[in-house]
């Protein structure tokens, strides 16, 4: 025989290196840094750095959680954002889930507990002294006023500072029925407002919000002008009713009512109708998603 094979002459050094070498058949090995003892991968083009222990990125991305992108980095307790090289503090996600989820304890949830708690004291300020009593009448509206006006501001300040909450939620249409009930049922009460006026607001302000859940499941049906201006004209009307007026001002009363009771009726029928069209949207647009997925 004339010759000797490559990867034989090279021996195991030639398996190592994964090439034949036509002199010594053999590939040097990846070095080693004797000064920082690190090691340059050449298969994930990262290297790890033992003085800082820190890693750097490669190209091909470092390792860490695939789902998120990100790299723990050891020594200095931060997180690296594979594609952008943002540093973020760990448990990054984690203090910011905490701060979007708002205390119960926030101002907005305040002044609906004020509300709230507004209510008993309303109806016993309106039947005190058999409930036809000026000055009583008079702190019975101070009273309703107060509770009007937070609910203008509690609304506006949880979407506004991010404070929506789920007891508010709830809470804040409840305040909001509770209040307005009280001083109509206690006006019907006492003979100064007819109780079919009573019957119809009430009516339209729980079948609108049955409304909403029956529907909920295909969206949710927005507040609309005419629903806001229904409630200013209810809560005008209704003051004017808790105070004690003549001349004039009783007539003028009668007529603010009658504006209120005409915009609860009418945006009570634009609910309906937009709660129908909410439904054959969410029915249609479940019917094609069914379709797609069996084709």
């Amino acid at each position: 025989m004339t010759g000797v094979p490559a990867s034989a002459a090279g021996g195991p050094s030639a398996a190592k290196g994964g090439a034949a070498s036509g002199v010594s058949g053999a590939v040097p090995e990846v070095p080693v840094n004797a000064v920082s003892g690190t090691t340059a991968e050449a298969l994930s083009g990262a290297a790890a750095d033992a003085l800082s222990g820190t890693t750097a990125p490669a190209a091909s991305g470092a390792a860490g959680d695939p789902a998120s992108g990100v790299a723990a980095d050891a020594a200095s307790g931060v997180a690296v954002d594979s594609e952008s090289g943002a540093r973020a503090p760990r448990g990054g996600k984690i203090a910011a889930a905490a701060v979007n989820q708002a205390s119960v304890w926030n101002i907005a949830n305040l002044l609906t507990m004020l509300r709230l708690v507004l209510v008993p004291g309303f109806v016993a300020l309106m039947l005190a002294d058999g409930g036809h009593d000026p000055a009583w009448r008079s702190l019975a509206w101070a009273a309703f006023s107060i509770a009007m006006i937070t609910d203008l501001f509690d609304g506006h300040l949880a979407r506004t500072y991010n404070l929506v909450t789920d007891f508010g939620k709830i809470a804040d249409p409840i305040a909001d029925k509770a209040i307005m009930g009280a001083a109509l049922i206690c006006l019907s009460g006492l003979g100064d407002l007819p109780w079919w006026v009573t019957i119809v607001i009430l009516g339209r302000e729980l079948g609108i919000t049955l409304l909403r859940f029956l529907v909920i499941r295909y969206g949710v049906i927005p507040a609309s002008r005419g629903g806001k201006l229904k409630t200013l004209s209810q809560g005008i009307a209704v003051g004017m009713y808790i105070l004690a007026l003549t001349g004039w001002l009783a007539t003028a009363r009668f007529w603010v009512m009658a504006v209120a009771v005409l915009l609860t009726v009418a945006t009570g029928l634009d609910y309906v109708r937009q709660a129908i069209v909410l439904r054959r949207q969410g029915i249609a647009e479940r019917k094609a998603a069914l379709e797609e997925t069996e084709a």
